[in-house]
């Protein structure tokens, strides 16, 4: 799948007469751009917020109950806290070390989802007056194709994966059929530079020590 954003210019209007202008249209297509490339983190904010806020609502439950004279519902706030401060004592160290790494993958969990940039499996097309978003699954297939040509092997021999910084082409050659490591990479290479990703990925070929039996 790919995306296609036209930077479009008001009627009447040169696109170099006004710098402002020409400014925030540039802003806002990055914008775009970044909301096209990376993924969004509103479903970790949103776990995050329902969970703080179920917390909020059971600790203002219980301070409720314990203020008009009632038995808590599950702890008391007081007891909870006097055990939170007396820990590891009184807590099976089993059960103390599944907690511990249970809450340590939950925090790692929205660490990361915070401080890493979420790229979707997409790259950026260099076009003068168009945006192009391309899926990295359409870059794979033209680049499977060019190698699977230059290779002289049927489809299936061919798989390509690409991600933000690589292209990793695998080839499995027909027995008996010499297939040259620098062509495939060549011709991938040379598609690459046609296409111009951004960022533009490394290619690297894999050839397979077992080959194919022809048909």
């Amino acid at each position: 799948m790919s995306s296609v954003i036209e930077q479009q210019h008001p009627a009447g209007e040169e696109p170099g007469n006004a710098a402002e202008p020409a400014q925030a249209e540039s802003f806002d297509m990055r914008r775009v751009l970044d909301r096209e490339t990376h993924s969004s983190r509103a479903a970790a904010a949103g776990i995050a917020a329902v969970v703080v806020i179920l917390f909020s609502l059971y600790g203002l439950l219980e301070s409720a109950v314990r203020a008009i004279g009632q038995p808590p519902w599950l702890i008391d706030p007081q007891t909870a806290a006097e055990r939170i401060v007396a820990l590891p004592n009184g807590i099976p160290p089993l059960l103390l070390g599944v907690t511990g790494a249970v809450v340590t993958a939950v925090g790692l969990f929205f660490f990361l989802s915070a401080i890493l940039p979420g790229r979707r499996a997409r790259h950026l097309l260099e076009e003068p007056r168009i945006a192009v978003v391309v899926d990295d699954e359409v870059i794979a297939s033209a680049l499977a194709r060019r190698a699977r040509l230059v290779a002289n092997v049927m489809p299936e021999q061919v798989m390509v994966v690409v991600s933000q910084r690589h292209a990793v082409v695998n080839v499995r050659p027909t027995s008996g059929v010499p297939v040259s490591e620098n062509a495939i990479r060549e011709a991938v290479e040379d598609e690459l530079r046609a296409m111009a990703p951004i960022p533009m990925p490394a290619v690297r070929v894999n050839l397979a020590t077992s080959g194919v039996i022809g048909a």
